[in-house]
């Protein structure tokens, strides 16, 4: 297919979505003819900044335009950042200057980093001699287990808490509750002190407490997270932000670490392979990240991969929520599912949850409703993971990639991997990594669990 004066052409299209143009093949095609030599530098807090570089055409503006917002996008939403520098083209930097204003087709990233930083977003230009240098700084995480340690994971419908006494499990909870859908941030607090004093009245004292939270965590803050989401701005000021280090001090002086979903969940997964590496990828509500690196830290960066772009295609579905299109959230993650369900003509009550909608093209799978059909949904998400993957790997490097999530679940997930597994194996040949999904271990044993490590 054509694309910017392109042509594109995977041997492996998802059987139900044939207008998909992978990232890493547009990657590699464009940069077999990009020869001019230009950096993008992001910058987050603490002056942290990571640096990239890269080529363009020079010549072919419109697809050097577009691989380069797509470029800052991938950046932003997988290490954050609100300051951006263009160095080696003027003319590149004042077009993403003007796509990240607040009338641009990015205000919408814009104005989220600027928040989870508290920072005016800014784009500059600067001459490739005076590109920035990389300040990237790795934090150890997890592993550490002496002691009488307290484990939270908060999740959207449950939450969880571990006592934990040298390592082993002494006591493990889980609780329903709603934070989604609750607007009162008393609500959220309650229930994290009530389940952290319910695991510490399991053990003779407290050491350490660790909480895996979805959401954006600076210095243990809370700057960004879904669980909040009905909490009206002031209130999360007021009483989000601070939330776990109030909750915590409520058990005791102890030291606390506050870490994203994301990354305990890599966490677990180095845990469980005993090696470092490794990208861990939740798919459910949304596309969930994390990553541990190679000395087996983290990096402080968002991981939100559910707003890194993955399809290049222009008729790819709109993310409601940035009003981005391409995105990981489409692919993979309950919503790809009912998408690509949707495309294939199955009908779905719109009085369903997206849980129960996925729940359903499960169930048909299992009961050999439309079998074939249903495979094909599957069989387009692992085609889906199989480009990404690499896309993925161009930007971290990972040794191992953990797959885990509701979507990832039943025979559905399995021909999900087996065609993931397929696809690098046949377009990606010389990337070495590996796919993973958890053992029994690793699912009973949880992220509360690992949080407790932290």
């Amino acid at each position: 297919m054509n694309f910017l004066n392109l042509e594109i052409n995977p041997k492996n299209i998802p059987p139900i979505d044939p207008d998909f143009i992978p990232m890493a093949l547009f990657n590699r095609i464009f940069l077999q003819n990009a020869k001019k030599p230009i950096c993008v530098s992001v910058e987050r807090d603490s002056g942290k900044r990571a640096v990239y570089d890269t080529h363009v055409t020079g010549t072919n503006i419109e697809a050097d335009r577009y691989y380069i917002e797509r470029l800052v996008k991938f950046l932003l939403w997988s290490k954050g950042g609100f300051k951006v520098h263009i160095c080696g083209d003027d003319d590149l930097a004042a077009y993403i200057k003007e796509a990240y204003s607040d009338s641009g087709k990015y205000a919408f990233d814009a104005g989220f980093m600027s928040r989870v930083y508290e920072q005016p977003f800014e784009v500059g230009a600067l001459p490739l001699i005076n590109k920035p240098e990389e300040n990237e700084i790795s934090q150890p995480v997890g592993g550490n287990f002496t002691g009488c340690r307290i484990g939270f994971d908060a999740g959207g419908s449950d939450r969880k808490v571990s006592a934990v006494i040298d390592g082993e499990a002494v006591f493990s909870e889980e609780v329903v509750w709603h934070p989604k859908i609750t607007p009162d941030p008393d609500y959220h607090f309650n229930g994290i002190v009530e389940a952290m004093k319910t695991a510490a009245s399991k053990m003779p004292r407290v050491d350490s407490i660790g909480v895996s939270s979805a959401g954006i965590y600076i210095n243990n803050r809370t700057m960004a997270a879904s669980l909040f989401l009905k909490v009206s701005p002031e209130d999360f000021d007021k009483k989000v932000k601070d939330i776990y280090i109030r909750a915590a001090k409520e058990i005791g002086d102890v030291p606390l670490t506050v870490v994203n979903d994301g990354d305990v969940t890599a966490l677990a997964g180095a845990m469980e392979f005993d090696d470092n590496n490794v990208l861990g990828i939740a798919m459910g509500t949304s596309e969930a990240g994390g990553y541990i690196d190679q000395n087996g830290n983290i990096k402080g960066w968002l991981n939100e991969l559910a707003f890194c772009p993955v399809d290049a295609s222009p008729k790819a579905m709109k993310d409601e929520w940035s009003g981005d299109i391409g995105c990981g959230v489409k692919y993979f993650s309950q919503d790809g599912v009912i998408k690509l369900a949707t495309m294939a003509g199955i009908k779905f009550d719109e009085n369903k949850s997206p849980g129960e909608k996925l729940k359903q093209v499960q169930d048909m799978l299992k009961n050999g409703e439309d079998a074939e059909l249903v495979r094909d949904i599957f069989r387009s998400i692992g085609c889906y993971l199989g480009h990404t993957l690499p896309y993925y790997y161009d930007y971290y490097g990972f040794k191992h990639v953990l797959l885990l999530g509701r979507v990832m679940s039943g025979e559905g997930g399995n021909i999900l991997l087996k065609t993931a597994k397929k696809v690098v194996k046949e377009e990606y040949i010389g990337y070495k990594f590996t796919i993973h999904t958890p053992d029994e271990k690793n699912r009973r044993v949880g992220q509360s669990v690992a949080a407790a490590s932290l």
